[in-house]
Formats: structure tokens, sequence, C-alpha cells
């Protein structure tokens, strides 16, 4: 018997087969992990994960917010389905969007000011999934996957203001592109690069060095054209080289079932069958290091969701539904909040089923939740509903309730970004602009 501490990750079984030398790599064993699952066992940390996952229209104010501050508090009524997470989830409260005399452009500077820093004035900055993919994401197969769970191919994750990631809308596309003929097991004990791969790689470093040339005769308008378009092809020209490589090997890797073909569309019932296919299938695709940065839209801005049958939107519901009297609330309103409330939690399902050593997938993952407004009815950026889900690989201190008095959103998003390493100390735009993380999260 071999004893474990002398087994090497990159260890082969050797042999003889008629005669000719064979070698057998090993798969990822537990063995080759410390004792909780973080990191491997000679101490290289496993690749962190970071998503988003957006839903229009938010929350019945005064039915989400937990009552107590701090660890060990209660959900509120309306975010019940959360309540197994409850010590991977943090809630924040209290948060509020600035507009600063601009013109409020109903349903947009919710997700601006979250997800980009404020309301842009010129430009477009880039989203904050790309920042922390700067970080994390240059290694994988996929800087990042973008889904939507409502037909639409919108999207919050962009490299620039001419450089949007568009969502896929179909579970089936999506299994294609990530599990389809260009899939590469990690755990698979052989490992031929693909010629076709091989070919690409080799046209686009040409190109690259046609670029150079042409760089050095245009104005400085154009370089600034040129190197945005080139940007994205050096990302494919890593994600090329990496298809040359044989990948680590990851032992939560499998490979899911082929999805049947589904309606998608705004009907919620619809969507919530596309957010469950769409959460196993990156689910697997963070497993098996396809991609380390995910995105997922349930329900966009100014939500279209619709129960069967009905032509009236969650949207429309919002403004012209009148609140109950008996329940404080307005119950139609309500209840497609918390269909949401049921997406979001199927995501996490999915993440938290798929074992990594003594943890789960979802302990080296953080989700990053966000919506439009706080009061929809009235278009409020006060007081705007917002969660993390998720450890970031013990980066962050997770199970508290913090409330905010009327600080700006964007300070989850710093506290986000330093966990994750990216070298900032402030980010946002104007009142937006925060230098105050929450430190108390920052494990």
């Amino acid at each position: 018997m071999i004893p474990i501490n002398n087994i090497a990750r990159r260890r082969v079984l050797r042999g003889m087969f008629g005669g000719a030398a064979v070698s057998v790599g090993l798969p990822f064993l537990d063995c080759f992990l410390n004792n909780n699952g973080a990191a491997l066992a000679n101490g290289q940390e496993m690749p962190v994960c970071f998503g988003t996952w957006f839903q229009g229209l938010g929350f019945s104010q005064g039915f989400w917010e937990p009552k107590t501050l701090g660890a060990n508090y209660e959900f509120g009524p309306h975010l019940k389905a959360l309540a197994p997470y409850r010590d991977k989830i943090n809630i924040f409260t209290g948060m509020k969007v600035f507009l600063d005399g601009h013109p409020l452009q109903v349903h947009r500077p919710g997700p601006q000011a979250a997800f980009q820093g404020g309301i842009p004035t010129g430009a477009e900055p880039p989203s904050i999934d790309q920042l922390i993919a700067d970080v994390i994401g240059t290694r994988a197969r996929y800087r990042s996957i973008e889904v939507s769970c409502h037909g639409s191919a919108a999207s919050f994750s962009r490299r620039s203001a001419g450089s949007i990631n568009p969502s896929e809308t179909s579970p089936v596309a999506l299994y294609t592109r990530i599990f389809g003929p260009d899939f590469r097991d990690p755990n698979a004990a052989e490992f031929t690069p693909d010629p076709e791969v091989m070919v690409r790689r080799s046209v686009l470093s040409v190109i690259t060095d046609e670029r150079n040339a042409l760089s050095t005769t245009l104005g400085a308008a154009d370089r600034a054209r040129m190197d945005e378009y080139f940007t994205s092809l050096r990302e494919l020209e890593q994600q090329l080289e990496l298809q040359l490589q044989k990948p680590a090997p990851l032992a939560a890797c499998t490979v899911p079932n082929k999805p049947d073909e589904i309606t998608t569309g705004t009907v919620i019932d619809d969507a919530l069958q596309t957010n469950k296919l769409f959460s196993g299938l990156l689910a697997h695709a963070l497993a098996c290091g396809q991609t380390n940065v995910i995105n997922v839209e349930f329900g966009g801005t100014a939500s279209d969701l619709r129960k069967p049958g009905n032509p009236q939107t969650f949207h429309i519901y919002s403004h012209e539904e009148a609140i109950d009297p008996q329940l404080g609330y307005q119950p139609t309103v309500a209840w497609f909040q918390q269909q949401c409330v049921d997406g979001f939690a199927t995501t996490l399902k999915a993440l938290d089923s798929i074992r990594e050593g003594d943890g789960t997938l979802l302990d080296r993952v953080l989700l990053y939740y966000s919506t439009d407004h706080g009061v929809a009815r009235v278009h409020g950026l006060d007081n705007m509903p917002m969660m993390t889900a998720g450890r970031a690989g013990n980066r962050l201190k997770t199970g508290m309730h913090l409330q905010a008095n009327a600080d700006t959103v964007t300070r989850v998003g710093l506290t986000l970004q330093q966990a994750y390493g990216v070298p900032v100390s402030a980010w946002g735009s104007e009142s937006n602009r925060t230098s105050k993380p929450f430190t108390e999260l920052l494990a």
C-alpha cells in the first residue's frame, strides 16, 4: 500500500501492455485536497468562482428584510425558500442608489450602480463580473458565461461600452457550447490536442503580428478601437492555448445529460424550467473548470414575466395592482417575487449539490444578487434588496445581515472586488463612489 503523503497529483500508474510501456494518470482524488477540500494538499488554492444573479422588480418592502442584525437572522416571509442556505447567505438592507441629478431612466440605475459602479455619464465602464474575471477568469476555457431565463439575449455583462457579452437563451445550445465536441474532460486518462485548435491558434498569432504592424499607421482613435477589438481576440487566443494543454483533474467534474428542447420565454413556468436547466449546466461547467465566472438573468428590468394565458406582466402588476389592506403588500406582485426567489434557490441548490472535499461547489463560488428597484411600484431606489450567496473559497464570511444607513450599493461591489483580489481601494462614480467595503465580511 502506498502512503497517501507519497502520492503526488501528477503521479501516473505505469505498466506493460503488449510489450509496450503504458502510463495512466490518476483522477483528482480527495487525498490531493486539504482537510476541508478548499485547496490542494500542496497548498495550491483551488480556483474560486464568481457570478451574478439578477431579477427585476425587487421584493415587497417590509417582507424580505430580517428583523435582527448580524448572525442567526431569520429571513422575511418572502425569502423563506432561501432558508436552507442561510449560513452561506449575506443580506444587505438600507442600500441606496444616488441619481446625482441625472434623469431617472426607470429600471436602469439599479443594475448600473450594482454592476458598473454608478450611472454612466460617458462611455460605460466594465461590469463587476468582468473586473473580477480579469483576476480569476483568464485561465479558464470561457472568461465568463451569460444566460437569460426569459428568452432575451440581454445582458449586464460588458467589457466596455461597445463590448457586451450576450446571454445564451437555450439550455440545449449552452450544453453543446460547453460539453459538445470541443469539451476536454479534465479527468480523462489521455489527452490529444485538436489539430483544428492548433491551426486556429497559429492563424491568430499571425493576425496579432499583422496587427502590431498596422497599429503604427493609425491615429489615436482608430488605435483605441483596434485595441478593444484585439483584446477580445487575445482572450480567444488564450482560450485556444488552454485547449492545447491537458487540463488539471477535477474530482467533482461530471458531464451532465443533454437537456431536452423546452419552450423558453416570458411565461413564469417556462422561465423556472429554463433556470433549473441552466443552473445544472452552469454548476457542471464550474465544477469542470470550463469557466470561473457566470451571470444569470432570471427576469429582466421592467420584468415581462407573466402567468400562463395571462397577457398582464409582472411589470404591469407592479404599477397597477392595489396594496391589499390586510396583507400590506400587492399579492400578485409578491407571488411573482416569490417565484423569482424559488429560481434563486434552485441555482443555489445546483451549486450546493456538487460535493468537493468536505464542502460543496457553493463554498468556492459566490453569487451576487441584485435587482433594479427597492419599491418597484414607484421606481424607488432606496432600500435596494441585495444579497450574496456562497463563500468564495472562504474569502468572505457569511450568514450575516448587515444594514447600511442609506449608503450606496457600491459598497457591496467594492467588498466583493477586494475579496477576489482586484487591486482597488475605491469604486464607483459621483455619489455612488465609495472607499468603504464591509470589512467585517472580509476573511
